[in-house]
Order: C-alpha cells, then sequence, then structure tokens
C-alpha cells in the first residue's frame, strides 16, 4: 500500500500486461527450433546465420534472440560490431529436444492449444465450463474426445506429459515407499513415462498402464519400453470397465481433469478394485489450505476450467474424497516441484 502522496506506478500492471508476450517469445522460439539450431552449432551464431539454418527473416529472427537474451534463455556476446548467440544452461537443459530434461513437447502444446483457449477465459467464467466448442468448434461432452481431437494432438499432449514426468517423476514415486506394493497399476497412465520411473525404482515391482485404446496404441507405437515384461497395457475406460487388480492405483493429472462427483466415482470404483493392504496415490499440484496459493497452482485450477471439467484441490480437499470412497490413514507429501503426492491405504 503507497503512502500519503506517493504516486501509484502502474509498473507491476505493465508487467503483467505484457505477460502473454514473454510465453510467446518461448513459444515461438521452440516452435522454430531457435534452441536446437544452437545447440547443433559448435560456436556461438550471429541472427543472420541462425536466420539463414532456421529460413526465418533476419530481421524478425535478430527481434527474437535478443528478446530471448534479455529473458536470460540466450547468452548474447558482442564485439566487432556483431552479436553472437548461444544457449543458457536453462536453455540447454530445458529448451533444446534432444536434452533428456527437454519441456519442448510441453511447451509447444501450451503454444498451440493451451493459449487458444486462454483467450476465451472471461467466457469460461461466464459459462463455467471448458472452452474447446468456442476454440476449435469440438464440442466436449466427452471430454477426452476434445483433448485427443486428432492422432496428432493426441501425440502433442502424450508427448507433453512425458516431458513433466521426465523431470517431475522421480520426486513424486519417491514422495512415499512404494516398495510394499508389488503389483501397480496407472491408471491414465498415457505415454507410460511413470510406469518406466516406477520399475526403476522399485525393482520388485510390476506396472499394468490401463487408459483408452488410442492412447495405449499410441503409446506403443510412439514410446519406447524397456525389456524385461514388468510394464504391460490393459484397454479400458477407467469409468465403465474393469480395472485391473492392483496393490497400488496410481492417479497423476487426472482426478484435476474432473467434478468431485466423477472424482468419488472413479475412486470407489479403485476402492472396490483394490487388493487388502493396498492403497492409492494421488499425483497432483496441491493448493494451500486456503487454496490462495501457490500461484502457479490458482494458474492450473483456472486451466481446468478452461480446458476440463475439474479443478486442482487442497490436500483437505483430496482427504475428503477419499475418505468418502473408503480410503484411510492419508498422507500427503509435498515436493519441491509442483506436483505433490498423496498415499491413501485401504
Amino acid at each position: 500500500m503507497s503512502s500519503v502522496g506517493e504516486e501509484v506506478t502502474p509498473g507491476l500492471l505493465d508487467e503483467y500486461t505484457q505477460g502473454f508476450m514473454v510465453s510467446q517469445v518461448l513459444f515461438a522460439a521452440c516452435e522454430l527450433g531457435v534452441f536446437d539450431v544452437l545447440a547443433e552449432a559448435r560456436e556461438p551464431l550471429g541472427s543472420d546465420a541462425v536466420a539463414a539454418r532456421l529460413g526465418s527473416s533476419p530481421r524478425g529472427t535478430e527481434l527474437l534472440l535478443d528478446t530471448c537474451a534479455s529473458l536470460k534463455l540466450l547468452h548474447v556476446e558482442t564485439g566487432g560490431g556483431r552479436a553472437l548467440y548461444k544457449n543458457t544452461e536453462l536453455s540447454s537443459t530445458y529448451l533444446v529436444r534432444s536434452s533428456p530434461r527437454s519441456q519442448q513437447n510441453m511447451l509447444l502444446y501450451l503454444g498451440r492449444t493451451t493459449y487458444l483457449c486462454w483467450a476465451h477465459l472471461a467466457q469460461a467464467v461466464r459459462e463455467g465450463k471448458n472452452q474447446y466448442l468456442n476454440t476449435f468448434g469440438v464440442p466436449s461432452e466427452e471430454l477426452f474426445t476434445a483433448i485427443y481431437r486428432s492422432e496428432e494432438e493426441r501425440l502433442q499432449f502424450m508427448r507433453g506429459l512425458q516431458d513433466i514426468w521426465s523431470v517431475q517423476g522421480r520426486s513424486v514415486m519417491t514422495a512415499f515407499d512404494l516398495s510394499p506394493f508389488p503389483l501397480v497399476c496407472d491408471l491414465g497412465g498415457c505415454s507410460g513415462a511413470l510406469a518406466k520411473e516406477c520399475v526403476s525404482l522399485y525393482p520388485g515391482c510390476q506396472v499394468t498402464i490401463f487408459d483408452v485404446p488410442q492412447v495405449v496404441g499410441t503409446a506403443k507405437k510412439h514410446f519406447p519400453f524397456p525389456d524385461g515384461g514388468r510394464i504391460s497395457f490393459r484397454e479400458g475406460d477407467f469409468f465403465k470397465d474393469p480395472l485391473p487388480e492392483a496393490d497400488l492405483y496410481i492417479l497423476a493429472r487426472v482426478l484435476h481433469d474432473w467434478t468431485d462427483e466423477k472424482c468419488s466415482r472413479l475412486l470407489e470404483r479403485v476402492h472396490q478394485s483394490c487388493r487388502a493392504g493396498g492403497g492409492v496415490l494421488v499425483i497432483e499440484s496441491l493448493l494451500d489450505a486456503d487454496g490462495r496459493g501457490p500461484l502457479t497452482t490458482q494458474l492450473f485450477s483456472l486451466n481446468m476450467l478452461v480446458q476440463t471439467e475439474g479443478q486442482e484441490r487442497t490436500p483437505a480437499q483430496y482427504q475428503a474424497l477419499l475418505a468418502t470412497a473408503g480410503f484411510r490413514d492419508v498422507r500427503c507429501q509435498r515436493t519441491r516441484g509442483i506436483y505433490g503426492a498423496v498415499l491413501a491405504r485401504m
């Protein structure tokens, strides 16, 4: 709060207003391949050389590179009347496609799909529902028919999730000791990233990935899996079809897609299928107890409004959903990353 007589300046407002421009700089640089071109070069490159390799305009490329440098996504070296650019450690780690921790696929999904949906945020708030119809002309009564509205879109989404778990997966899968659960079922397991993390961390476990047929087919076609038979697939709809019996069910970035009523229905089905002494591991971005932070999770919750039927929740809200379904001994563990883990037992 400003003191009496002190002029209120719009600095913070300007920063917020320009936020979408910053996102678009990042998205455009990934889509054009800026970070990949610089990673492949043996030495820093000038903007003309980058433009030639990208097939982009010299003027536009220079403007983009200089803005990336101001955002600390690129280093720039000046001398002899010219500027030379190279990746920062941040960009080399997370924005180069060949990096094992690359987030490029998720950023491309955000730029091509999520960003467009957010143009209709005000309408989403008015209506209280997602904006696939207004954005893409796609009805969303069957939510994942809209989310997976083409094979290309489905693959991009799955690659994006693979990126997320390449960075966040280990922390959530070690938030609790899961070695007492030899038979694991990853519901909505998508590309199998968490399943692979699980078998790597816990040599005694086997994991079944349960997902709709289109996702299972895409996973088998486009994503590598280790030999040894410890990861298998089962096709089905977890709201309708019989669930595989397991000691532990993983629900990672699943419950946030759905209303409380649908979450309760799914958790009741999990409870009915779970082996005696088993449990469920919920992995989500967790709101603070009062629901007013952290900001990243609040933004994620708005994104659930724009793109799904659900919302992000507090640990107490997940505990209530799990208790209603019959689970007990609910424990919550936050990690240093965006996602936390909630473990509940039979």
